[in-house]
């Protein structure tokens, strides 16, 4: 009953009122509930998030370059010069016997360095560092998770602009339904009034009553506006874009009734993407405690280097078989003590484990909160939409017994136009509702991370 009445409801008015530049569909550009919800992924938060998650995916290969082997090379050209100077230089002694030191002048001097050299360092053990590797695997999937919830809110952002814009659209439809249904009866009771049935009260009452109904039609308008460049903005379009929302064709049909709120739960703790990306947290902090600690372990360490060094290019850089070096070594590094550092570095790790631990129950906590939440206002949106196309069929029969009773002589436009407002009130109140039972089951699919089933596994 409340589907077809719905259907009634939106099929009411024409999209675009005659000569009605700010109609719903004058030079807009249409939009789809599944297009909005792909591009409400796409948007700017969500694209920060992706970033983030790039930026982690690099942490990985940083973490991973430092197991890997580090060769360096090298070349240097230099030298060095002396000038002249007052020194203790080697004289004849002129017993014939050798040299002796006296102070003299030394002459100027100067000598070339000129050097290659390969150096390879080699990571052998270091748990550290092996460790790092494995928090930067951990870091990298919670931050997808990060990512992914962040989409998923920008989803359903996206589809309460959708609606909003839909709703505003479908509300100028009811209100342009109400101006007719004024002109309509203020040509009855110019008719009547012509007639003599009615004094001209009736008329000029019609008239006021058709008067109202423009103006809130006119208002209306200006909300579509602001609808239309909130979801524009949302879906990273130009603010200036006029969108006209689709009809997503759940609103004529039934809607379906709620999950049970034990099933909800189970699904949320196993698929949204808060919880895991909280849990990867949880085992970044494990690690980082297990990093701290790896300072009481040795390490192990392999170096090695080639160089070719000497005074003069020519040697060096020419003849192969000269001025060769090659140097190799294992180093055992171990750090005795450090004064405390260490066990302090791993008290602290181990506080930001148990603030990781903290911080997932009380989501854990929150998220059965927002769950049943969602499940209850699920159901009381399908209750209230209900009631509300029960009220707009009353609606429907009150008006048309008020106007045959005008148009008989024994009613008035004050009856009428009273009829008339609990209709559009009637009509309003079920669009209102009927949108909000589509706004609340996609929270409630975001709630338990299954809005977009396809990336939430």
């Amino acid at each position: 009953m409340s589907a077809l009445l719905l259907a009634v409801l939106l099929a009411a008015a024409p999209e675009t009122p005659p000569g009605s530049s700010a109609a719903p569909g004058a030079n807009a550009t249409p939009i789809t509930l599944e297009e909005a919800r792909a591009e409400g992924r796409r948007n700017t938060q969500a694209l920060l998030s992706l970033l983030d998650v790039e930026r982690a995916e690099q942490g990985i290969r940083l973490s991973r370059a430092s197991l890997l082997p580090q060769l360096g090379f090298s070349v240097s050209a230099g030298g060095a010069y002396s000038g002249r100077r007052r020194a203790l230089v080697p004289v004849p002694d002129p017993s014939g016997e050798g040299f002796v030191l006296q102070e003299g002048i030394q002459a100027s001097s100067g000598n070339g360095n000129y050097d290659i050299s390969l150096n390879l360092s080699q990571v052998l053990y270091d748990r550290a560092l092996w460790k790092q590797l494995e928090q930067s695997g951990v870091t990298a999937d919670a931050t997808r998770g990060q990512a992914q919830e962040q989409a998923d809110a920008s989803e359903l952002e996206a589809i309460n602009r959708f609606f909003n814009l839909y709703r505003t659209q479908a509300t100028i439809q009811v209100l342009e339904a109400t101006v007719r249904r004024s002109e309509e009866q203020l040509e009855r009771a110019r008719a009547l009034f012509q007639a003599g049935r009615v004094g001209r009260g009736e008329e000029l009452s019609a008239l006021v009553n058709l008067g109202n109904d423009r103006i809130n039609l006119v208002q209306r308008r200006s909300q579509l506006v602001t609808d239309q460049g909130q979801l524009a903005a949302w879906l990273a379009r130009p603010g200036t874009t006029p969108l006209l929302a689709q009809d997503p064709g759940t609103l004529r049909e039934t809607p379906a009734p709620a999950p049970a709120l034990e099933q909800a739960l189970s699904e949320a703790r196993q698929r949204r993407p808060l919880i895991r990306a909280l849990q990867q947290q949880v085992r970044v902090a494990e690690l980082g405690r297990d990093i701290a600690s790896a300072a009481y372990i040795p390490r192990l360490l392999g170096q090695g280097s080639y160089s070719r060094s000497g005074p003069n290019a020519g040697p060096v850089f020419s003849e192969p078989n000269l001025q060769n070096n090659v140097s190799g070594a294992v180093v055992l590094q171990w750090d005795l003590f450090s004064g405390f550092a260490t066990r302090a570095q791993v008290s602290q790790a181990e506080a930001s484990r148990r603030t990781a631990e903290l911080n997932l129950t009380q989501a854990e906590r929150e998220l059965e909160a927002s769950v049943r939440t969602a499940v209850e206002s699920l159901q009381t949106q399908i209750i209230a939409a209900r009631l509300a196309a029960e009220n707009r069929g009353a609606a429907v029969q009150s008006l048309a017994l008020a106007e045959e009773r005008f148009k008989a002589g024994a009613g008035s436009t004050l009856e009428v136009r009273d009829a008339q407002l609990k209709l559009t009130q009637a009509e309003l109140a079920l669009l209102e509702n009927r949108v909000n039972v589509e706004i609340a089951r996609f929270a409630l699919m975001r709630a338990v991370g299954s809005l977009s089933p396809g990336e939430s596994k």
